[in-house]
């Protein structure tokens, strides 16, 4: 999955660097970056949560973790776009290329099909 993200991510960040101007091929970079680190932060929930013997636990340990994630979300992009004045567009376009992953890794897995 991080090596898709990266690849996702890679590839918004080359078509942006033929497409545009250095500037936003890094924007692309680092949104998908954002990207890649939060399915880090994901694995690393579940991993823990699954150790937990208690239901209780493991639920409070995952809603912690999404909160976090959230937060540090929009921490990254603030810092992206105010501290570092990065192109918006390219780097949400990064990002959104890195989760898309994620849907397209399921649909693979299940083989298209629906479960019923």
């Amino acid at each position: 999955m991080i090596a898709l993200q990266c690849g996702a991510a890679a590839l918004v960040a080359a078509v942006f660097l033929i497409v545009g101007d250095r500037w936003d091929a890094v924007s692309a970079a680092y949104g998908g970056l954002i990207g890649v680190s939060m399915t880090l932060l994901l694995s690393r929930g579940v991993a823990l949560a699954g150790k937990m013997p208690d239901l209780r636990q493991s639920q409070i340990v995952l809603y912690a973790g999404a909160v976090v994630r959230f937060i540090l979300v929009l921490a990254l992009f603030a810092i992206g776009l105010a501290g570092f004045d990065l192109a918006p567009l390219a780097l949400v376009i990064g990002f959104v290329a890195a989760q898309l992953v994620f849907p397209f890794t399921a649909l693979g897995r299940r083989g298209g099909r629906t479960q019923t």
